[in-house]
Order: C-alpha cells, then structure tokens, then sequence
C-alpha cells in the first residue's frame, strides 16, 4: 500500500502531540521526493478565523484594541475570532462586531481569505466588510478588555503604514478595502470614494 502523500511529501508517520479543545499539535515524519527527510510539527485550530470592517457612510470605521498575551503587547485589530463549527464564517464575523463593538449590521460581504501561517498551521481567516450599522451594547467575553475607538478609514491606513496595526488579519483586509475602494469595487457607490486613500 502507498503511502499518504501531501504534494512533494511523503508521510512515513506521524503521532499526537498535544490536544486542547482549540487546537490540535502532530508530529510529522516525511520525505521529501528529493530523498531528503524531515520532521514537521503542524498546528490544527478547531474554530476558523474571522475579522470584519464596520464602514461608516461617513467614511468612518471603528478598531478595537486589546493586550495580546502571546506577544505582550497592546494591539489595535479590526473586530476579529474565532468561527467554531456550527457557525458559518459569516455568522461568526457578525457576532464578533456585535461582541466587541456592539455594532449590528444589515449588511456583510466576504471580501477575502488568507492562511494565517502556513509553515506551521492550517488556519485560514475568512473576512467581511459590513455596513448599514445599527448601534447597540456589546457583550465581550469575559477574558477580553476591549477598548474601541472609531475614527477615518484614512487614519486607520495611515496606523497600518506607521505599524501601528500589526496584526496580519487587520493589515491584509484593511488594505483589501483600501484597494477595492480606489477601484471603485465596494458594495455602495458612496463607499469608494470616502475609502479610497
């Protein structure tokens, strides 16, 4: 019988590492088609990854910002988490502008996937713009002090050049939107201008 195979890889075998009820670590032993071997240690989340940008017909949107334990440092991110399984990308993403900011929205559109890091894990982080906003209170979990400030889509490109958004969801949808919007792409007609940078 072959062996498994993921593209130029060959499985020789593989073993549990760790299991959380977030996420999955395996070893890998493989072989390259080349002969040469290799031990891959891969990381498997349990829930997706979503982020969605609130847009203000004013041309305004809103960040939050919270400190981050795994890098110890102060983030300021589009309202993002995680998707578990009974929940569409959509449906996550919309609750978590509602947890974090107290936003609701008539309206999303997904506007882009991204690997979060494919060396080592297989997430993948779906995004969405939302607009025609209603406003409301939020409900964040209770592990999460969220600060929120809402100011120019133009400000916040102007954070993402000064790297003062560093998070990689926030920066790749924020200059989507960016770019989308100079083409004159979004939803609205009034958006592409007020967004465009």
């Amino acid at each position: 019988m072959d062996k498994p195979r993921r593209g130029p890889w060959i499985i020789e075998g593989h073993r549990l590492v760790y299991e959380n009820p977030w996420m999955t670590i395996r070893y890998h032993d493989v072989t390259h088609d080349s002969g040469v071997g290799h031990e891959y240690t891969t990381i498997s989340f349990k829930n997706r990854a979503t982020g969605i940008v609130p847009l203000f017909e004013n041309g305004d949107t809103v960040l939050v910002g919270q400190h981050r334990f795994p890098t110890d440092r102060y983030s300021w991110e589009i309202p993002e988490g995680g998707c578990p399984p009974h929940e569409t990308p959509e449906q996550a993403a919309r609750r978590e502008l509602q947890e974090e900011t107290g936003l609701t929205a008539r309206n999303t559109k997904e506007i882009l996937q991204v690997d979060l890091s494919n060396s080592i894990t297989d997430e993948r982080a779906w995004t969405f713009i939302a607009w025609d906003l209603s406003h409301g209170e939020g409900s964040p979990e209770e592990t999460e002090s969220i600060a929120m400030k809402r100011l120019p889509f133009s400000d916040v490109i102007s954070m993402v050049d000064r790297g003062d958004v560093t998070d990689v969801v926030s920066v790749v949808c924020l200059l989507r939107i960016a770019d989308l919007a100079r083409r004159g792409d979004l939803p609205e007609p009034w958006m592409n201008d007020r967004f465009s940078v």
